[in-house]
């Protein structure tokens, strides 16, 4: 039986990974990582392993020992720092890794390089500079961590930009509607297709969105200038704003990201395209997409009579409520 690892069940990232892969009703088995044995993931995987953080000694071994108890085919990362470190890594692994180069996710993964290699590329992005460098350029700004994650510690406007230290970014403010557009890049270097999200944050996360059209044109020549200028693979994901001046993307995901779990219902199935394309070597059918809006809602997962201890995986006895 062919297994996959999803990593970082915890978080939404990887709880869509984990819904979309049941949604295909495959014969394969779910393994599930996470720097917490016990997660919101659980009752979706067959086996579940607790692994250190991306970043820390020991998370390439842990993962390669997850590997070889499950004989895994393909690992499909659902945090930025897990993407970098199996992409930089792929060569030790027994698993296709479902990512781009370690160069590409490298630079995608810092906020200020990201501005550097497209405005050399000449592919827009957010005109960007580190607070060091900060002199009132900007009529409005934005203030974020270069390698934030979750649209936390993001200051709008602050009144010194050029107070906070260098791991920050100091972003040109975009005023107009927040697009997200994930986008499938086949391993022969080919865009597959796309789709738009227009969508509205609660705590860093979407919390309702709707399918776009009215944008493809223009995302689509500023798909072709990146795909030009850097080896982007599998599923990637743009967010941007429209503005008087055009779209401007202000962040790159080089992962699978947060609303995969909404796209495919619009069809856009990024995930089920990894799946197919990486470990069952299938053809992709084309994406059909269709209008639509989704709102997030909380559910709990129910375990009667079970403490906390006692969790472990999709064979124990739990409820959807």
């Amino acid at each position: 039986m062919k297994s996959i690892i999803v990593t970082g069940i915890g978080g939404v990232v990887g709880q869509g990974i984990l819904r979309n892969i049941r949604n295909m009703a495959l014969d394969l088995q779910i393994i599930g990582v996470n720097v917490e044995r016990i997660s919101a993931g659980n009752h979706l995987c067959d086996h579940v392993h607790e692994v250190p953080f991306a970043y820390d000694p020991g998370y390439v071994q842990a993962i390669q020992q997850v590997e070889r108890d499950h004989d895994a085919g393909l690992i499909l990362p659902s945090t930025d720092y897990e993407a970098y470190y199996l992409s930089l890594h792929r060569d030790e692994l027994q698993s296709r890794v479902a990512v781009s180069p370690a160069q590409t996710v490298g630079f995608c993964l810092d906020k200020f390089v990201n501005f550097q290699r497209f405005e050399e590329a000449g592919v827009a992005f957010a005109a960007s500079c580190l607070p060091s460098e900060y002199r009132g350029q900007f009529a409005k700004t934005v203030v974020k961590p270069r390698e934030g994650r979750g649209s936390r510690n993001i200051y709008v406007d602050p009144p010194a930009p050029s107070g906070f230290d260098d791991t920050y970014v100091v972003q040109e403010y975009l005023d107009g509607p927040e697009l997200t557009t994930t986008f499938y890049v086949k391993q022969d270097g080919s865009l597959h297709g796309f789709i738009t999200l227009e969508r509205h944050l609660e705590q860093g996360n979407t919390s309702r969105c709707e399918v776009v059209v009215e944008h493809d044109q223009e995302l689509a020549l500023l798909l072709d200038k990146m795909l030009r200028a850097f080896p982007f693979r599998g599923s990637c994901n743009i967010q941007s704003r429209v503005t008087p001046r055009g779209i401007v993307p202000f962040e790159i995901n080089c992962r699978i990201s947060g609303t995969n779990s909404v796209r495919s219902q619009f069809g856009f199935p990024d995930v089920a395209y990894a799946v197919r394309e990486l470990l069952l070597g299938e053809p992709l059918p084309e994406p059909r997409i269709t209008r639509g809006s989704a709102l997030r809602v909380m559910m709990d997962v129910i375990y009667p009579g079970l403490s906390l201890a006692d969790i472990r995986d999709r064979s124990d006895s739990f409820r959807i409520s």
